[in-house]
């Protein structure tokens, strides 16, 4: 399994309350994905009532005739008869289908849905391009990915947000609705159009496990959820050879990396945990062991990439020693990110690579050009690096990141950053 913290618990272990949810993110998922392949984009609302009633056909009949001996089996049966049925009394999905799947009227109740492993990752394939698709935002993207195809719902996507249930409703319809009236196509794509779409499938799947990593909504199971989501999807593109490339692989051994120390990272109540304070024994070593494989599988080809330089900073944090040699790669790697890609918050992050190699003044000195005004974690990191050297204006630095920061937890940290540093000797 290639995300050990987000494996699946046995169906046999888990009662009614448990098992309905787990297959719901699960399955769900799947079968709105080989609906809407079949129906196409136009009608992918038809395909989410089909499923979500066939999961409210599940909380009835088990309630009464208790689980059955293969859920997932079940809900797959049930699903088809759905699918059947509606394609019976409704005559212009069989007009429709008989075009595009070649099947006569008079068969169209015995149409096969298939729901084999190979279709639903077929499926989910084609959802991923047609969902990444620049016609739509960003947030549309990475929202639409939430809902069809990891099966979140809207109250968990408006959490993962910090957003509410009708900003995100309203974001979704209307990333549906641009689909629709650009005639946008679910279809396995060619190669054209992955070295034309890649790209973006590969920023929003990037931006999707961001957005659980350095989430600020503190919900750890959601966090958890969202980086484990962006990897089952990744994962998809390695297994098809068509995507399997150097950039696809470079992304992955990124996540592996980060998730690794993903329970080092934060504290039992939720907060953040520095680099220097984690505890190693808490590091995921097969993750690690994973990331070193995939970033190894991305070094073929030419291009270098954002996910390859990111990736390769990672591995590097996946050594705790403080060595020159590691601080100095670390250092070099974000100069080329940075010429790479620009990023005022790359640029940050690499502040504390260069304390580490060329002290705490060099350090302040870049980071001050950078003028970050509006963020907290910039003005929390000026208040690190002038501690011990001017320690008024570090407290200066920790007061104003404290007024902006917007979360309990968040404020937290930085009260104890500010209580370490009033218990220091004042400073010349």
């Amino acid at each position: 399994m290639y995300c050990s913290w987000a494996t699946c618990p046995d169906f046999i272990s888990m009662n009614e309350s448990d098992l309905l949810p787990h297959l719901f993110r699960t399955e769900y998922r799947k079968m709105v994905s080989v609906l809407s392949y079949l129906f196409g984009i136009e009608h992918i609302e038809t395909a989410e009532d089909i499923v979500s009633d066939t999961f409210l056909s599940a909380t009835e009949s088990w309630s009464i005739k208790g689980i059955p001996e293969n859920p997932a089996a079940w809900l797959y049966t049930v699903a088809k008869n759905k699918t059947r049925n509606y394609l019976r009394h409704h005559t212009v999905f069989e007009q429709k289908l008989v075009q595009q799947i070649q099947i006569t009227t008079e068969k169209t109740a015995e149409i096969n849905l298939d729901l084999s492993d190979q279709n639903i990752k077929d499926s989910q394939l084609a959802m991923i391009f047609t969902i990444c698709n620049p016609a739509i935002s960003g947030a549309s993207q990475i929202s639409l990915a939430l809902n069809i195809l990891c099966g979140f719902g809207v109250q968990e996507i408006a959490d993962a947000f910090l957003s509410n249930k009708e900003t995100i409703y309203k974001r979704l319809k209307r990333a549906k609705e641009k689909l629709k009236e650009d005639q946008i196509k679910i279809e396995q794509p060619q190669l054209s159009e992955i070295n034309h779409r890649l790209e973006t499938v590969l920023t929003t799947l990037y931006l999707l496990f961001s957005e659980g990593y350095y989430s600020v909504s503190h919900n750890t199971t959601l966090r958890k959820d969202l980086c484990a989501e962006a990897m089952r999807l990744n994962f998809l593109l390695l297994e098809n050879p068509k995507t399997n490339t150097p950039a696809v692989n470079a992304l992955f051994s990124l996540m592996c990396f980060h998730s690794s120390r993903f329970e080092a990272r934060i504290d039992p109540e939720g907060a953040a945990i520095l680099y220097e304070d984690q505890d190693e024994q808490l590091w995921n070593k097969e993750l690690i062991e994973q990331g070193i494989h995939y970033l190894n599988q991305a070094s073929t080809g030419k291009n270098l990439t954002k996910y390859h330089l990111e990736a390769a900073i990672a591995y590097w944090h996946t050594h705790k020693a403080n060595t020159f040699e590691k601080w100095d790669n670390i250092l070099q790697l974000y100069n080329q990110l940075l010429v790479l890609e620009y990023s005022p918050i790359i640029a940050m992050n690499r502040t504390f690579a260069l304390t580490k190699v060329k002290g705490k003044p060099a350090a302040i000195q870049e980071a001050e050009k950078l003028n970050l005004a509006n963020n907290h974690l910039y003005f929390s990191l000026l208040g690190d690096l002038y501690t011990g050297i001017d320690n008024q204006k570090a407290l200066l630095h920790f007061n104003k990141a404290l007024e902006m920061a917007s979360t309990p937890l968040d404020k937290k940290v930085i009260l104890k950053n500010i209580g370490k540093l009033q218990s220091l000797p004042p400073s010349l």
